[in-house]
C-alpha cells in the first residue's frame, strides 16, 4: 500500500490566536509539508486544486514541479484536478511536462470540483458538470495515447491533427485516480477506463463509501479489467493525534468548530462518530483506519488531511513525525496480513512501463473508443 498526506491549502485563521498566513505563508507551508513528508518515509503528497479563497493551490503542476526538485523518493499527485473546467489540452500537456521532470513520480486525480461559481470563470455551466467530465477526460485519454489527434465534442473547439508535447514520458501516461465523494457517475467512469477510484471518505458516513466503492469494483469487473478485488482504489481520511487522546481533543476542538467547511455545524464528536475522523492518540489512528479495509476490501493508497483549518506549520509537521513513526509502519505490516497475491499494488510509472513492455495489447484498449454510455 502507499501511504501519504493531501492538502486542500485553505488560508485560515488560527482560532487559538486570530492570525492569519499570508499566502506565501500558506504556500510554503504545504512545501515544508510535501518535503517533510518524504523525511518521514510517507509515499504520497497530493495538493488539491482550487481558484477561489481561501484556498491557494491554484496551479498543482507548479507547485509539484517545485517539489520534484527538491525530493527524490516522493510520489508527487494531485486531489484534485479539475477535469471540467481545465482544458484538457493543457492538463495533457502540464502533467507530462512534469512527469519528466519528477522522472515519472506523478499521477494524478479528476475530480468535477464542487465549486459553482468557478464553472463561469473558466467559462463553463455547472450543470454540465457530468457531460464535460465524461467528454474532457475522453479527449485527455486520446492527447496522451495518440500521437496525431482529429477530435470533435460540444465543449471545445474541434482539434485537426494535433499533437500533445511533451509526449508522456517512455511513452506511457500518468496513472489516474479519479476522485468523488458523492459521485456514482465517477466511479462508473473509473471502472469504466481501468483507472483507480479514490473515494474522498471525509465528509461521508462509512456505509456511503462502501455503496461508492463497491459500485466502482462491481463496474471495474463488469468491464473486464479484472476480479472485483483487483480493482485499484484509494481513500482518504482525516486525523489529528497527541500522545493523549483527551490532549488531542481538547487542542483540535477550536479548530474543528471553526473550520471552513464543517466549522459550526455538528460537534466534534458526532463528526468523529458519524465520519472516519479521528482525534486521539496515535494506536486509536492505527485502530480507526484498519477498519476501513472491513469495508472497502483490500486497498491499494491511504491518503491523510492533517493540515487545514488554520493549523499551526509547527503542529502540522509534528502530525506527520507521529504519521511516520508511530503510524504508517503498523499500517504497513497490518494491512500486509492476508492480503491475497492477486491483488495489485498500486500503480507506478515503473509497473506501468514494465506492463506495457510486457504486452502489445492495453487491457483498456477498447474501453479507450469512446465515453461510458451509462455514465
Amino acid at each position: 500500500m502507499q501511504f501519504g498526506v493531501f492538502s486542500v491549502g485553505d488560508v485560515t485563521v488560527d482560532p487559538t490566536n486570530g492570525r492569519e498566513p499570508t499566502e506565501r505563508e500558506r504556500i510554503k507551508a504545504m512545501v515544508a509539508i510535501a518535503l517533510k513528508a518524504e523525511e518521514v518515509g510517507l509515499d504520497v503528497f497530493a495538493t488539491g486544486e482550487h481558484h477561489n479563497p481561501p484556498f491557494v493551490p491554484s496551479s498543482p503542476t507548479t507547485m509539484l514541479g517545485y517539489v520534484a526538485a527538491k525530493t527524490e523518493r516522493l510520489l508527487l499527485s494531485t486531489a484534485t484536478t479539475l477535469i471540467t473546467t481545465n482544458d484538457p489540452v493543457k492538463i495533457a500537456e502540464d502533467y507530462a511536462m512534469l512527469q519528466h521532470l519528477a522522472d515519472g513520480r506523478v499521477d494524478l486525480m479528476m475530480g468535477r470540483g464542487n465549486t459553482g461559481p468557478v464553472y463561469p470563470w473558466f467559462g463553463q455551466d455547472i450543470r454540465n458538470g457530468i457531460p464535460l467530465t465524461i467528454e474532457n477526460y475522453d479527449l485527455l485519454r486520446r492527447l496522451w495515447r495518440e500521437d496525431v489527434v482529429n477530435w470533435q465534442g460540444k465543449f471545445r473547439t474541434p482539434l485537426q491533427s494535433f499533437t500533445s508535447t511533451p509526449r508522456p514520458l517512455d511513452g506511457v501516461p500518468p496513472f489516474v485516480w479519479h476522485g468523488s465523494i458523492r459521485s456514482p457517475e465517477v466511479a462508473e467512469q473509473a471502472a469504466y477506463y481501468g483507472d483507480g477510484f479514490f473515494a474522498n471518505h471525509i465528509f461521508w458516513p462509512k456505509e456511503h463509501t462502501q455503496r461508492m466503492v463497491g459500485l466502482y469494483r462491481e463496474r471495474f469487473a463488469h468491464y473486464g479489467h479484472g476480479s472485483a478485488d483487483q480493482a485499484i482504489v484509494g481513500l482518504g481520511g482525516q486525523v489529528f493525534m497527541r500522545r493523549n487522546s483527551q490532549d488531542a481533543v481538547r487542542e483540535f476542538r477550536p479548530y474543528f468548530d471553526n473550520a471552513p467547511v464543517y466549522g459550526h455545524g455538528p460537534s466534534l464528536e458526532d463528526f468523529s462518530s458519524q465520519t472516519p475522523l479521528t482525534v486521539g492518540s496515535p494506536q486509536q489512528v492505527i485502530d480507526r483506519t484498519l477498519t476501513f479495509r472491513e469495508y472497502v476490501g483490500d486497498y491499494q493508497r491511504q491518503l491523510f488531511l492533517v493540515d487545514h483549518a488554520g493549523l499551526p506549520l509547527k503542529t502540522v509537521l509534528e502530525q506527520l513525525d507521529m504519521l511516520g513513526e508511530e503510524v504508517v509502519p503498523v499500517l504497513r505490516r497490518e494491512f500486509a496480513v492476508g492480503r491475497p497475491a492477486h491483488v495489485p499494488d498500486a500503480p507506478t510509472h515503473a509497473s506501468l512501463v514494465a506492463a506495457a513492455d510486457g504486452s502489445t495489447a492495453d487491457s483498456t484498449a477498447d474501453a479507450d473508443s469512446a465515453a461510458p454510455a451509462s455514465v
